[in-house]
């Protein structure tokens, strides 16, 4: 049996394991279904990781090699191509490697690091063709950066998350040209930072408001039919217009990866598709956390450490026989903001503040995000400008959580100032 159980050994489950070892449990071990350590990381060579962390510019595997690092200095076992086929609530594991076969595992406790997943072809609406040319960003991005592929020259781009604006950048820098990044909605659903630095600063034209309603050619991508979109999201009976490209690359939304979440028991978020978790990133399964892109999509890989370090030093205080109370304070959202995590806070928990984040539905200039406790106002922030693409947190302070430990529920409103 093993104490500690990590699966997903990208950088929320390195985190999670070095957590678990700094306290002292070594008896742990990661399950990772690809053929080495590190994630989506191995495949971000653009810099711009590790400037809160380690105070250092750093590129994706230059960041993921401090922590495979760390994990090979503490001596922590991990299995490589092994996929997990199951999880339970008494926390038994069977996976599969092509050495070994099929494995159980039982453990004490497993931190979920499952990452995210891209939206299929199958759920962008791009009409009936099905030419060869057409990627996600994700797979545009490992084709070019790990197997020295480039997928195409002539690039039109549909989507504008932050893969979606990294990887028009990327195709710049490798000689492409990107010919347009088509976006239906009025603003852009990445960054603000990435939107200057990706797509301002290379002029790469912005197509809002816009869709895709042909694709031409037969057996490769010869050109897109692009159309202006009203107010409702549909098509206008003019401003149709042609554009070249021999590739089109689908910068889709990012979804939590949650099948396992789902045969465990694990509730989901409806809001996040992610499992729901506390403050403490604990599941509705006692012993079992989660933690990174499989709770909902980060911004930032910083962010995504600390919370696997929690989750990691949680699980190992599970472990050792200390456990949170049940009794928990729901956190709810105004209709503004998509959605907020954590879902619940413990409590009891009131040595340290506890920090919301949430995104919200769509731009909005000169708000204030308030703070209700069992419907009470009891706080506000204002906020000049708060963007679809940008993660926003509001920190409860001590103070206050010893004042709703009665409370039921937490609100988390956008009001006009």
């Amino acid at each position: 049996m093993y104490d500690v159980v990590i699966i997903g050994g990208g950088p929320a489950g390195l985190a999670a394991a070095v957590a678990v070892a700094e306290e002292g449990i070594d008896n742990i071990i990661i399950l990772e279904r690809e053929e080495s350590l590190g994630g989506a990381l191995r495949q971000s060579v653009h810099n711009g990781y590790g400037l809160e962390r380690f105070k250092e510019d750093l590129t994706g595997p230059e960041y993921a090699e401090r922590f495979i690092s760390a994990v090979n200095d503490y001596g922590i076992e991990y299995k490589l191509k092994t996929t997990v086929l199951e999880v339970n609530d008494k926390k038994e594991i069977m996976a599969v490697n092509g050495e070994e076969g099929i494995i159980k595992l039982q453990a004490k406790a497993i931190i979920m690091a499952l990452g995210c997943r891209e939206v299929p072809r199958t759920a962008v609406n791009l009409s009936e063709a099905q030419p060869a040319g057409i990627f996600t960003a994700g797979s545009a991005q490992k084709f070019i950066n790990l197997d020295g592929y480039m997928p195409g020259k002539d690039i039109v781009i549909y989507g504008s998350t932050d893969i979606g604006l990294i990887m028009a950048r990327r195709f710049i820098l490798e000689g492409a040209k990107v010919h347009a990044l088509i976006e239906p909605l009025s603003y852009c659903k990445g960054s603000r930072k990435n939107v200057i630095q990706c797509i301002s600063d290379f002029h790469i034209p912005l197509k809002l408001e816009h869709n895709i309603k042909y694709v031409h050619g037969n057996d490769r991508v010869e050109g897109v039919t692009i159309v202006p979109l009203d107010a409702e999201g549909n098509f206008l009976d003019q401003g149709e217009e042609f554009i070249g490209c021999n590739t089109i690359i689908l910068a889709v939304n990012l979804t939590p990866e949650n099948e396992l979440f789902k045969k465990c028991g694990v509730k989901i978020c409806p809001d996040t598709g992610g499992a729901e978790v506390d403050e403490n990133m604990r599941t509705n399964i006692e012993g079992i956390f989660a933690c990174g892109n499989a709770v909902h999509y980060h911004d930032s890989v910083d962010d995504i450490i600390k919370e696997s370090e929690r989750a990691g030093k949680k699980a190992v205080d599970y472990v050792k026989g200390f456990k949170d109370g049940k009794d928990k304070i729901q956190i709810l959202k105004g209709p503004a903001i998509r959605y907020i995590v954590p879902s619940y806070i413990s409590k009891g928990n009131v040595d340290n503040s506890v920090d919301l984040a949430f995104r919200v539905d769509a731009v909005y200039e000169h708000h204030k995000v308030c703070v209700y406790v069992d419907g009470i106002k009891e706080m506000c922030i204002s906020k000049q400008i708060m963007n679809y693409g940008d993660l926003e947190k509001i920190s409860i302070p001590v103070a206050l959580l010893e004042r709703c430990q009665d409370a039921n529920s937490i609100t988390v409103t956008l009001e006009k100032e």
